[in-house]
């Protein structure tokens, strides 16, 4: 009896480590809230009636089961290149494992499609889009509008088109766009008018956002898990790999070589240029901690792994635009393990998602333009976890207006339009927490 009892109490313990596992606690969920999409040529956004971010996670011994539409919180669209897609639902149970492990034989190739999910539930791409060169036609082949290239869909070729510069002007402010209904990122999820240094001007059409800001002051969030089970950070780290050191950018070791020759693929010029393709890209070891390694990431201690783990990071350049691998690859560190699944399997338990009670504390909040005339806007430098209700208020402490920034967003506005000139106060509250701001109303 007391071998049973011994035995229960050892299965409780486990169970509840398991529980505590990023690869559980990590996910945005949400039952409540549905999505919104914009069409190209009308500014106000469309609802959808699909659910936005993680529906449900459950977990066994070895397992994470993550329920998902696939559709952000923040709004999707438009995409200016043609694209008649929108975001729509995948509905995909993700088995994600809690105890990822090291690939020690040859590394899997990244390859097309699905290859990681971020913590909403939405889908992570490779560089790849599925357009290579074709030497013997001297021509692109595969992708919309070209021809079939030798092998059929996903054969690799001597010259294989990186997405993000060649699709630039499709994805929208959020930097992602779908494939046939499968809304996805290449890159990581922050929004273009958020960069250093802007390099599409669709924020500027349709303002939206993205899964989160990034934030060069602090460890960047958690945000998703790739395919092997191994976890994607945003573009800061500690310095060294042991915690210490400070924050500092984690930088690609991947870098243009250079050359204006291709054998068998075109030479560089303005149409072709230096990064148009993927193998126009070079790996140089690491030779400092905040280099990554050809898969894109290191081992080390981040705030959710205090004894430390591998992790890829979604690489930004010194202006936050997105650098080459971008977040996992060419290929992956670990053993590719997740999966969908149709169904849930019995007796794994079910994860409620705990509160985030200390969100607002020491958070970089943004009110633009202030002073305002027609409207204001208000962004969160983090991820946001849990809802934060938006108030306005005049200086007589009468409540004009309210809003709502979602979890898996960081943005919402205020039509000033009706109001006076004159000062008025912001408050944001999330879980008993208040943060206060000022803003100035001036008309012409």
């Amino acid at each position: 009896m007391k071998k049973l009892i011994l035995l229960l109490t050892i299965l409780i313990f486990e169970l509840g480590l398991k529980a505590q596992s990023p690869t559980v606690t990590s996910w945005l969920q949400n039952t409540t809230i549905t999505g919104r999409y914009y069409n190209s040529g009308n500014s106000t956004p469309q609802n959808s009636s699909d659910l936005v971010n993680v529906q449900s996670v459950y977990y066994n011994t070895n397992y994470a089961f993550v329920s998902a539409t696939g559709i952000p919180a923040y709004i999707t669209g438009p995409f200016l290149d043609g694209n008649p897609s929108v975001a729509t639902a995948q509905n995909n149970i993700f088995k994600v494992p809690l105890n990822p492990t090291q690939n020690s034989g040859t590394a899997t190739a990244t390859g097309m499609g699905n290859i990681g999910v971020f913590i909403n539930g939405t889908a992570l791409f490779s560089y790849a889009d599925g357009v290579s060169w074709n030497p013997a036609t001297n021509a692109l082949c595969g992708g919309p509008g070209n021809p079939p290239c030798p092998g059929g869909p996903g054969a690799t070729q001597d010259w294989n088109r990186d997405a993000i510069p060649a699709e630039m002007g499709g994805f929208d402010c959020s930097k992602g766009h779908p494939a046939m209904g499968n809304y996805h990122h290449h890159q990581n999820p922050s929004a273009f008018k958020l960069d250093l240094t802007v390099l599409s001007n669709i924020c500027n059409l349709y303002d939206a956002d993205g899964l989160y800001a990034i934030d060069s002051t602090v460890h960047s969030p958690l945000i998703g898990f790739a395919y092997d089970g191994y976890p994607i950070y945003g573009a800061y780290s500690y310095a060294n790999t042991n915690g210490t050191g400070g924050i500092v950018r984690m930088k690609s070791s991947y870098s243009l070589s250079g050359a204006t020759t291709r054998t068998n693929g075109p030479n560089v010029n303005a149409t072709y240029f230096d990064g148009y393709f993927r193998e126009d890209y070079q790996y140089t070891p690491p030779t400092s901690s905040d280099y990554l390694d050809d898969h894109n990431g290191r081992f080390c201690i981040t705030p959710e792994y205090p004894s430390g783990t591998y992790c890829y990071f979604a690489t930004v350049d010194e202006n936050w635009n997105s650098a080459y691998p971008y977040a996992v690859g060419p290929t992956f560190y670990g053993n590719v393990d997740v999966t969908t699944v149709n169904s849930i399997p019995g007796g794994a338990t079910q994860y409620i998602t705990s509160i985030d009670e200390n969100q607002l504390d020491n958070v970089s909040i943004n009110i633009y333009p202030n002073p305002a005339n027609d409207f204001i806007v208000m962004q969160i430098n983090a991820l946001v976890k849990e809802s934060i209700d938006v108030e306005l208020f005049d200086i007589t402490g009468k409540i004009i207006q309210k809003s709502i920034i979602y979890p898996g967003s960081t943005i919402t506005h205020l039509d000033t339009r009706s109001l006076y000139n004159g000062q008025y106060i912001v408050r944001f509250t999330s879980n008993n927490k208040t943060v206060v701001k000022k803003v100035m109303i001036t008309k012409d």
